[in-house]
């Protein structure tokens, strides 16, 4: 519990009504325990703060949290379940008038230490887009468990397919990159992946609270990067089919298949004849103008898929998170990640797009001194 022990003696005089002179009535005195107008705590953490009447007269007291009254006894205790920015306002009426105070509140989430793996440990959603990879290895949901604390494979299909994974600590936000997602990208052919992070702000271990993109080399860039950007997938007749695709700026196409890969490539198991991605977009940067060697050349950062090792590979630091209004954001640690397919190109006879994810770490990670 947190209680806020100092006392600073706040004095107000109540305003006299109606035939009431000053000296009627003795001036009441305020005290508040509470040391700062800005109060520092974690979630799951009580904040109390306590009045007191030190003269005269009865006073109705109120106490609230944004605009929910929480209290109307001299004690404020409550409990912030969900971490963020609060405010906490107090008053003191009587018939003669009253006073206001308030304070800010900082709630932080939890920072779990330990952990007994630097490999993400639970799986918790996926959902690829169609492609040829999709409804056998590496593309269903046995691949994508098979990431949970070690290494493996799995497809995410074409642009937004996505894998949501939780880690058994808090990754933390320190100087350099903090995550490395690897993947199998080689010199010219890069399938861009791009990566979001979470914080467990209400502590229950779900990743049920705000997503923040880490932005990479293109955020920004007119053209070459979208926010907002949803994609539509419809089953085809049959599994020989192309998969055909509609988006929200009113653009079309198609997935295709190819000779190499010939089961359906619309996931099986999506009982629905059609399906909705959400994301960021990044413009692809295939070049098919060498049939027999087509290319898909990488972005000069912070994607995952993209550059070889020797080039910082799915490297990332969580320093470059952002909100969605594209705001940077300063993230003192997170606690689950999610991969989702950023472009949406067509490689010919290579296929679609789509980012392979062999792995993803903390890099601070050491076993014994978390």
């Amino acid at each position: 519990m947190k209680q806020l022990k100092l006392l600073s003696i706040i004095s107000f005089f109540l305003l006299l009504l109606s035939s009431c002179s000053k000296d009627d009535v003795s001036a009441p005195i305020m005290e508040l325990s509470v040391t700062e107008k800005t109060i520092q705590t974690k979630i799951k953490e009580a904040i109390t703060i306590t009045s007191r009447i030190a003269a005269g007269t009865a006073v109705k007291e109120e106490w609230y949290v944004g605009k929910e009254l929480i209290s109307t006894s001299s004690t404020f205790n409550h409990v912030f379940e969900v971490a963020g920015n609060y405010k906490i306002y107090y008053q003191a009426s009587n018939n003669y008038g009253f006073y206001k105070d308030s304070f800010d509140v900082r709630v932080e989430a939890l920072v779990r230490e330990g952990g007994s793996s630097q490999y993400v440990t639970a799986l918790f959603e996926f959902l690829p887009a169609p492609g040829q990879f999709i409804n056998k290895a590496p593309g269903n949901l046995v691949s994508a468990e098979g990431l949970v604390g070690k290494t493996g494979m799995i497809s995410l299909g074409a642009w937004g397919g996505y894998v949501v994974y939780g880690f058994d600590h808090s990754v933390p936000n320190k100087e350099g990159n903090d995550i490395d997602v690897l993947g199998n990208p080689l010199a010219e052919w890069s399938e861009p992946g791009i990566i979001y992070v979470m914080v467990d702000d209400n502590g229950n271990g779900k990743p049920d609270d705000i997503w923040y993109e880490l932005a990479g080399s293109e955020f920004g860039k007119t053209g070459s990067y979208l926010r907002d950007y949803e994609v539509t997938y419809f089953r085809p007749e049959s599994a020989d089919k192309d998969i055909a695709w509609t988006d929200n700026n009113g653009n079309t196409g198609f997935i295709k298949k190819n000779t190499f890969h010939k089961q359906a490539y619309y996931p099986e198991w999506i009982t629905a004849n059609s399906y909705t991605l959400k994301g960021s977009w990044l413009k692809t940067k295939v070049d098919p103008s060498r049939p027999g060697y087509v290319v898909s050349l990488p972005y000069d950062w912070g994607y995952s898929d993209n550059q070889a090792e020797a080039n910082g590979g799915g490297k990332v630091d969580i320093s470059n998170a952002i909100d969605t209004n594209g705001n940077k954001v300063n993230l003192k640690a997170i606690d689950f990640i999610k991969i989702q397919t950023g472009a949406l190109g067509d490689g010919g006879w290579l296929g679609e797009v789509s980012t392979e994810v062999i792995g993803i770490k903390d890099m601070h990670f050491s076993a014994g001194n978390k």
